[in-house]
């Protein structure tokens, strides 16, 4: 590893870690001992002297953060404190602080937390320092910080140990800060719009609301095996049945599928439901919520993702499935027998598995050929019945649902349908999710019969939509993984 910027063997670190500790031991043996010490009563962040440095100057202000810099010249010495907003410089000198206080302010250690009381100056060459009258170890820190002035750059670390990827990168800790203003944009968006945040279950005894393997447990008490929620949206529309017209949950899923860098075992989504609307109704609220969260966070609708321009601004394209494959393949779905689409599918390159019908080729070709040249924000509409077990058809057409997908950069943001509320369909969809998968399809859906009983009380027309927050902040932050947004990614636990 490096510590200053210079590499240091195994041995030396080993090394260093002796003498922090050796360090802690002497303080501890003179009284001293920094974690018992329970508070300091900082009063100033470092970018409020900076932002308003005239209203600071010198007034006397107490800081508090991470040692990150440290020069030593004799009788005096500068250094760098990284609080919760970002770094200051601080001047110490031995005649301020006491020959005794000075001289143990130079054992302290790059990462030490510190805590000074001092006035706001500027230097001969213009940096806002905080000129250090008392200086406290409030924390001792036994390792070295990695790689102090070039951050930590091995990917597989910094999400092991976020904590350090924190404070060896402080663009990451922006990401966060911008991830968490946009879900609060989200809920204001939602709460403005008249809908009621609710919380229902995670443990499920059906893992309902999506295609997707989920993961099991086991309940003690009830000696039953459970499963993390796939999605909420079941219950959710069982509060449709109940009376609620406009609810949404934002929460955790669990999925027990493949890692790449748009998916994540455990992920955010927000998921609503309208009663007395449709999947048309569902794009525009998807179009609103998603500029206003935009120009709340980021101050526009054009945006670059990955060295690539993107306006968010109206009207997004809306592009049926069968019209996007003819598009891009050439292959004339909605004018094909069954068996010549099937086959003009596989000979576009595309492949099939399994029992195949007319709108699992559809699918298919738009999933493996189309998905990856939508860049610009574009609803793809009317999907197949297929893939679609709980969306409602299209009248006109009965091999097709009133489903939609929102796909800008080439990847999939929000789902929606007009939801299906016949509990008959339902009812058979559900037997054929069955059939799906006890023939081998871990990710068909459970049969909820309990649903199908709330739905057979009667649900208004009902429009659902489902966002993936994870990716939303993605796009919104111009970060290309999902593990780059999520602050404890799953990893692998190292033997």
């Amino acid at each position: 590893m490096e510590e200053n910027g210079i590499f240091i063997s195994d041995d030396e670190l080993n090394e260093i870690i002796r003498v922090r500790r050796l360090k802690l031991a002497e303080l501890k043996a003179a009284g001293a001992d920094p974690f018992e010490i329970v508070k300091f009563d900082k009063d100033t962040l470092s970018s409020d002297i900076i932002s308003t440095y005239p209203a600071f100057e010198g007034h006397t202000v107490k800081i508090a953060g991470r040692l990150i810099s440290k020069r030593v010249m004799g009788k005096a010495s500068f250094g760098h404190i990284l609080d919760g907003e970002g770094s200051i410089q601080v001047y110490f000198r031995r005649d301020d602080l006491g020959e005794e206080a000075y001289e143990t302010f130079k054992r302290y250690d790059i990462g030490d937390i510190l805590g000074v009381k001092g006035f706001v100056f500027t230097t001969k060459l213009g940096e806002i320092t905080v000129h250090a009258q008392k200086v406290e170890l409030l924390s001792k820190s036994l390792l070295p910080l990695p790689e102090k002035f070039h951050g930590l750059k091995d990917a597989d670390l910094r999400y092991r140990q976020r904590y350090v990827d924190l404070i060896a990168n402080p663009e990451v800790k922006d990401v966060f800060v911008k991830r968490s203003r946009i879900i609060r944009a989200v809920r204001e968006y939602l709460d403005g719009s008249g809908f009621i945040e609710v919380d229902t279950p995670v443990l499920n005894t059906v893992a309902g609301g999506a295609s997707a393997r989920p993961f099991i447990t086991h309940h003690n008490t009830l000696d039953i095996d459970m499963f993390l929620r796939i999605a909420p949206e079941l219950y959710l529309k069982r509060l449709i049945v109940g009376g609620f017209e406009k609810v949404y949950e934002m929460g955790r899923l669990f999925r027990n599928e493949g890692m790449d860098t748009k998916h994540n075992p455990e992920f955010t989504t927000v998921e609503l439901y309208e009663a007395y609307t449709d999947y048309n109704g569902m794009m525009e609220l998807t179009e609103g919520l998603f500029r206003y969260v935009a120009e709340k966070v980021l101050g526009t609708y054009e945006i670059s993702y990955q060295g690539r321009p993107l306006s968010l601004a109206a009207p997004w394209r809306r592009l049926t499935m069968a019209d996007a494959v003819k598009d891009y393949l050439g292959i004339d779905f909605m004018n094909l027998t069954p068996e010549d689409a099937i086959a003009q599918t596989k000979a576009a390159g595309v492949k099939l598995e399994g029992e195949v019908s007319w709108g699992r080729a559809l699918y298919e070709a738009f999933d493996q050929k189309v998905e990856e040249h939508l860049w610009e924000p574009t609803f793809i509409i009317d999907y197949p019945v297929e893939v679609s077990p709980l969306a409602k058809r299209k009248p006109s057409d009965k091999r097709l649902t009133e489903r939609f997908e929102l796909f800008i950069t080439a990847r999939e943001l929000a789902n929606a349908f007009s939801e299906l509320n016949d509990p008959i369909d339902q009812r058979e969809r559900f037997m054929e999710q069955a059939a799906a998968r006890a023939k081998g399809d871990e990710e068909a859906q459970m049969a909820d019969d309990d649903f199908v009983t709330a739905l057979e009380y009667g649900m208004p027309p009902t429009g659902g939509l489902g966002i993936g927050i994870d990716r939303l902040v993605m796009l919104l932050t111009d970060q290309s993984s999902i593990r780059d947004v999520l602050l404890f990614p799953t990893m692998k636990p190292l033997k």
